[in-house]
């Protein structure tokens, strides 16, 4: 079976998972006490006691404000989440996941099992475990392939759990309790909705763990980094189209617009690594590219950080993030305006051949046309290319200078070296350009530099989660096939009925398989003496369980029956007394959607193959009988499509 990873495992991811877990029971607690004392204040009309509380509450309240700023300081711990290379990278933001409470299903399961299905609960005591054991093992999923696969193993089998346990009008009674990634407060929820988004976060989030910590000053680092990103960015937002009313924070349609344009962003960010990594050639064309790109990547964070500035995003998402981010959108600005001027002033006036080319991407370089000589002019003129090479310059240290002012506002982030080793790398890097050029007897001013227009090679995708890549069976697949044993069924008690066979057969005809259908009862007939309905299901043979059993199975066992007659168990679904023909051939298509095969191809695949039964024939429309063939006095009509008769 699948085991998460080992949570007691002293590494400082899991040192910082139990840091988190404890600021959110401290959490719990304060909540439950701001309850309690709320409901005292509305509640009491005495002046005294009003003012304790009030001082209370605010105590309250403050040390709510201290933990919340605690947990914003572990989630903003990225250095735990980023590799351990030698080279400098950014860092990237991670999301911590969502933690959950113990869950104890076996009481809730068992009575189900026994109510609803009628059969000893006791008996599926091994099933509910392993449900429970899954579910134990993905609360700490390891941050790798297996983690990513064993938390689709737990969504996936939800799809089952509620198939089989939560009818349409009831809940099973138990709760799902869920912390908010962000902010630790606890919410919880009895729809099991809710457990199934709260997995869904937790495997968006644990992406975003496995980009943060890749080495991306490789090309295979980059790419995975990117892939996972995306992959992220896919599950926010699956999240967001397929579940609403979530009652966390972290998955309203707000918070997860937001992780989904981060995530984006990110993957902008690598794709601008990726083609500083692989730029072998410096010429002018290609570092009109780089600008381009560190504009486009500009663009995409400028966008986050209005998302993030949103009124109901605001309060809600850790100030490093926002800051972070604004960081992050000035420094590729800056960078932009860098390779601007690189590309005007370390690279050669353009030859008669390149000149065409060259003037083609220059004129949609810039948001606005610098001003000036003609673009033909400018490139040809080495003087001319300084002076726009100086503007340029002179924007992107105006913008490393605000990146780096930013940096210094945020508490957080001063503690990152890395961030700050970046951003001051930069900033050299375009003052000694900006001195390497200025010349001393410059008596022009230098004008202002035109924006860059954001264009990029390779546009981020948001990619789904594939939830058909992990295989899984029912865990309580005992229960028997879901078409006809689910949770929004509904069937009489079970029957057990003696059949003795006549000299024309039983006097049934049979339909399908899993569970075989009782299509056709003959009146008079040996079948309809003994009780048997149309539209009952076969569910044992001689006291041999055949809900799963295929059509040619249970003819078989009905075929050895000696003289002493079988022993027949059916159930009859509620509402499917006497169903006609069409509601009959829905009654056995209907199979739970969803990762499920319906159960279509039962009743094609019928009886067509078992052509060794004498006592059996077996009419299609292909049958090459004459249509006055009769079988046990009953003419060939009444018999439908894909049935055979015993």
């Amino acid at each position: 079976s699948q085991q998460g990873c080992d949570p007691f495992a002293q590494t400082q991811r899991s040192k910082l998972q139990h840091r988190r877990a404890r600021i959110n029971q401290q959490i719990n607690k304060e909540m439950r006490m701001r309850a309690g004392a709320e409901n005292l204040f509305r509640a009491t009309s005495n002046h005294k006691v009003k003012e304790t509380v009030a001082l209370e509450l605010s105590y309250v309240n403050s040390n709510l404000q201290l933990l919340k700023e605690e947990l914003e300081e572990l989630n903003s711990s990225m250095d735990v989440y980023q590799n351990d290379s030698e080279s400098i990278s950014v860092p990237m933001i991670p999301l911590g996941l969502k933690e959950t409470k113990e869950l104890d299903l076996l009481v809730p399961l068992k009575d189900f099992i026994s109510e609803h299905y009628g059969e000893e609960g006791v008996l599926f005591d091994k099933e509910i475990k392993e449900f429970m054991e899954l579910r134990q093992a993905m609360r700490t999923p390891s941050r790798n392939e297996a983690g990513l696969e064993l938390l689709m193993e737990y969504y996936n089998q939800l799809y089952f759990l509620d198939s089989r346990f939560f009818p349409p009008t009831k809940t099973l009674g138990v709760f799902f309790h869920w912390y908010d990634s962000l902010t630790g407060v606890p919410s919880h929820q009895r729809a099991l909705a809710f457990e199934k988004g709260s997995v869904l976060f937790n495997l968006g989030a644990l992406h975003t763990q496995i980009g943060a910590r890749q080495d991306r000053a490789s090309l295979p680092g980059l790419n995975q980094a990117i892939d996972a990103f995306q992959k992220a960015a896919g599950a926010f937002n699956y999240l967001k189209e397929n579940f609403s009313n979530a009652p966390s924070l972290d998955m309203s349609a707000a918070s997860l617009t937001m992780l989904v344009r981060l995530m984006v962003a990110q993957v902008q960010e690598c794709v601008f690594e990726k083609m500083t990594l692989l730029r072998a050639q410096n010429d002018f064309l290609s570092r009109l590219q780089l600008a381009q790109e560190a504009a486009r990547v500009e663009d995409v964070y400028s966008l986050v950080h209005q998302t993030m500035s949103q009124p109901h995003v605001k309060d809600y998402v850790p100030f490093s993030w926002t800051t972070m981010v604004h960081v992050k959108s000035e420094h590729f600005k800056a960078l932009s305006h860098y390779f601007a001027a690189i590309a005007l002033c370390d690279c050669p006036a353009p030859s008669d051949a390149e000149l065409l080319e060259q003037e083609k991407a220059f004129l949609q370089f810039h948001v606005t046309m610098p001003e000036g000589p003609s673009l033909r002019v400018l490139l040809q003129d080495p003087e001319e290319r300084r002076k726009l090479g100086k503007a340029h310059l002179k924007k992107a240290i105006m913008k490393h200078e605000e990146a780096m002012r930013i940096h210094g506002l945020c508490k957080i982030l001063r503690k990152m070296d890395i961030l700050q080793e970046v951003l001051s790398f930069a900033h050299k890097r375009s003052l000694s350009k900006y001195s390497e050029i200025d010349h001393e007897e410059d008596f022009f001013e230098t004008g202002e530099a035109p924006d860059i227009h954001p264009k990029t090679h390779q546009k981020p995708e948001i990619k789904s989660p594939n939830f058909s890549q992990v295989k899984v069976t029912d865990l309580f697949h005992r229960l028997g096939p879901l078409s006809v044993f689910s949770a929004k069924n509904k069937w009489y008690p079970a029957r057990r009925v003696h059949l003795m066979r006549g000299e024309n057969g039983f006097g049934f005809t049979l339909r399908g398989d899993s569970p075989v259908l009782i299509a056709g009862v003959i009146p008079g007939g040996c079948a309809a003496e003994a009780g048997l309905k149309e539209g009952d299901y076969i569910i044992s043979v001689n006291g041999k369980d055949c809900k799963w059993s295929k059509h040619a199975e249970v003819v078989q066992l009905l075929k050895s029956t000696g003289k002493e007659g079988v022993d027949i168990g059916v159930i009859t679904l509620q509402g499917s007394e006497c169903p006609k023909a069409a509601d009959r051939k829905a009654a056995v298509m209907s199979s739970g959607s969803g990762m499920l095969k319906s159960n279509k191809e039962n009743s094609r695949k019928s009886l067509m193959n078992s052509k060794s039964a004498s006592t059996l024939l077996v009419w299609s429309k292909k049958s090459k009988r004459s249509k006055k063939s009769t079988y046990s006095g009953v003419p060939f009509t009444a018999v439908g499509d894909n049935e055979a008769m015993y």
